[in-house]
């Protein structure tokens, strides 16, 4: 366990994605310059899960679990102070600090969902499932994310990554973020993306519009899916390798 500065958002931040930030409020700068004071240079963010981001914590209510961020990029914006970031490993937060002036929390690191071969054709599956959703998904509605995104070649690291550029609601997001295996995330994901589709475009089904690469590519993979574990201003032309996304406070 440790203290760390926390910096909620109106995003969910998953492991192995980029995060922006446009920094301009005096209390987070007062965090971001005791943060980099610090080697390595990190800090928590957190859904807030009612309030505004300008709010301080009487005024805020925030989900229990998150991921640290790791600076990796500084600079100015417009003479706001540009952050980028990276996801590094989860946490559940213990207990929450008194503002001074930025929030802050008593965090305990949730443990690394370790990767197995069997689970490729599970992968494979929810790749292809994420990417068509937000191809056809784009036709109607604009989103943060391409088809096309670039992942790591790692496969753990591809898992969360598919879970970052999914089209899923902020909830949807958290419930992700808190799995407990790679199989009962990826299973989840492929569950909560063909359900979000369906929302998003309206006019297509998963059973009658899918193509018959999905179709074949679902039922391939049926079997390793196994069983579900429960969970879990941006940039619209972010990778998830090198380019960041977020939002600014």
């Amino acid at each position: 366990m440790g203290a760390f500065a926390m910096f909620p958002l109106g995003s969910v931040l998953f492991p192995h994605m980029p995060l922006a930030l446009r920094v301009f409020e005096p209390r987070y700068l007062v965090m971001m310059s005791r943060v980099l004071d610090e080697h390595p240079s990190d800090f928590g963010v957190v859904l807030i899960e009612s309030g505004r981001e300008a709010a301080g914590a009487e005024e805020q209510r925030r989900f229990g679990v998150g991921t640290i961020a790791r600076i990796t990029e500084l600079g100015a914006a417009d003479g706001d102070l540009a952050v980028v970031a990276r996801g590094g490993r989860r946490f559940e937060v213990v207990e929450w600090l008194p503002d001074d002036p930025h929030p802050a929390a008593i965090v305990r690191d949730l443990p690394e969902l370790e990767w197995d071969e069997s689970l490729r054709p599970l992968l494979e599956k929810a790749d292809l499932v994420v990417r068509r959703t937000i191809a056809r998904a784009s036709e109607f509605v604009e989103l943060p994310w391409d088809s096309d995104a670039a992942l790591s070649d790692d496969p753990a690291e591809a898992s969360w990554q598919l879970a970052g550029i999914a089209p899923l609601t902020q909830l949807d997001q958290v419930r992700l973020l808190g799995a407990t295996s790679l199989r009962g995330l990826l299973t989840e994901l492929v569950d909560l993306t063909l359900g979000a589709g369906d929302v998003l475009t309206v006019s297509w089904t998963t059973e009658d519009d899918l193509d018959a690469e999905i179709a074949e590519t679902l039922e391939q993979a049926g079997d390793a899916s196994g069983g579900s574990d429960d969970g879990a201003d941006e940039d619209p032309d972010a990778e998830p390798g090198p380019g960041p996304r977020g939002g600014s406070t």
